[in-house]
């Protein structure tokens, strides 16, 4: 755990005042039959009068009627429409189950896939998704307790909400930095394990909270380093979330900062490598420390 400097606790302090604390995700409804599919606002197009687009491999990270975003491994999220059309494929051949089932059964947040897309002026949607048998044993598993678990996890979002709520001063008890190349929002094996090892720390403090800034060096534009820094740090939640348990109701809204609030000098090379990192805050609410 670095140390955390009297300017960054204030800062934090002042920005923590006004942000809200993330939800859970909640969990795709089966949705009635229609006969065509729309996406924001636009008809789908036949099949045949589309291209071939890429093929995006990773991890379903948000599910709605109609679509899903996929999380690839650098931290990209692309959306993806599903259409009537869609072949949902197992390594034993495909389901034979209907696009609104599939939706409630088997495309699940956290779930791994590879799909191949159909490019259109609206975006992209899937031709093929395909998923592990054990992929899709766990997601059946997921869904036979999701009720119970999600009504859990409701009550637990509300109580904490309602400790915490008009609370605007947090103890930080440490920060975690992890680093990354030029340009680059890529985990490597080092800050994979550093995320776990804060994740677990702060398991084992009542009430913590994380709290996830991304940041950059100051080479590139604003605009650029802004969006190198909010990647950086999406990255950073989806793994803490998918791969070291963090509960999203303990996360707060995670946030870029671009160049702002440099760790060491950026006219040095050893300086701007430290910069470029994303900062994991465990915060204890001072109301609620030590109880």
């Amino acid at each position: 755990m670095g140390a955390v400097s009297k300017s960054s606790r204030l800062w934090l302090l002042a920005m923590l005042a006004g942000t809200a604390a993330v939800g859970a995700a909640a969990q795709a409804q089966d949705a009635p039959e229609s006969e065509s599919v729309t996406v924001t606002g636009e008809r789908m197009p036949d099949p045949a009068q589309m291209t071939k687009g890429p093929e995006v491999e990773g991890i379903i990270s948000a599910r709605s009627d109609g679509s899903m975003q996929v999380t690839t491994a650098d931290g990209t999220n692309t959306n993806i429409a599903i259409g009537d059309n869609t072949r949902i494929k197992a390594s034993g051949g495909f389901l034979g189950l209907s696009r609104n089932k599939l939706a409630a059964n088997s495309l699940l947040n956290g779930l791994p896939v590879s799909v191949e897309t159909l490019q259109w002026d609206g975006g992209l949607v899937a031709s093929e998704i395909e998923l592990k048998n054990k992929d899709l044993r766990t997601a059946s598993m997921i869904r036979t307790g999701t009720d119970q678990r999600f009504a859990e996890q409701t009550a637990a979002t509300e109580a904490l909400r309602g400790r915490v709520g008009d609370i605007d001063q947090y103890n930080v008890k440490g920060t975690t930095n992890v680093n990354f190349d030029t340009g680059k929002a890529v985990l490597s094996p080092q800050a994979k394990a550093d995320l776990c090892n804060a994740a677990t720390q702060a398991e084992g403090m009542d009430n913590a909270l994380l709290l996830v800034v991304g940041y950059t060096d100051s080479r590139g534009s604003q605009e650029l380093n802004q969006t190198l820094s909010e990647k950086r740090a999406g990255g950073v939640v989806n793994y803490l979330q998918q791969a070291c348990g963090w509960k999203p109701y303990r996360m707060l809204t995670p946030t870029g900062m671009a160049e702002a609030d440099p760790a060491a000098d950026n006219t040095t090379p050893e300086g701007m490598a430290q910069n470029r990192r994303v900062a994991v805050n465990i915060l204890v609410s001072k109301g609620l420390d030590g109880l």
